[in-house]
């Protein structure tokens, strides 16, 4: 039987759970989610993978405070912001916001 005809890969396409959220760090969502949560006017930034990092996510609050994480691939972030309804933008084409090195400057140690 193949995973397409399998009784689980119709159970996880009617929930929504992909192969690349089989693949995503333990935690991972439940982080993003949390930050969403907690925070007003949360963008999210989609970062490719490259010859030095993996594919990652950053969601920037509307305060500038922001998380980054890697993600198992650029289409697994595209669609956790969509479903969460959250604008995204790809961070190799749209810089980073200045609220976010604004925080950053302010909440140095």
């Amino acid at each position: 039987m193949s995973p397409v005809s399998s009784p689980f890969g119709r159970l996880r396409r009617r929930i929504g759970v992909s192969r690349d959220d089989r693949s995503a760090a333990p935690g991972l969502r439940e982080h993003l989610d949390r930050f969403v949560a907690t925070r007003t006017g949360v963008e999210a930034w989609v970062e490719p993978e490259t010859g030095f990092n993996r594919a990652s996510i950053l969601l920037v609050a509307g305060d500038g405070e922001w998380t980054r994480r890697t993600v198992p691939s650029p289409r697994w972030a595209e669609e956790y912001a969509r479903k969460a309804g959250l604008r995204s933008y790809p961070a190799g084409v749209v810089g980073y916001p200045q609220r976010m090195r604004d925080w950053d400057i302010q909440h140095r140690p």
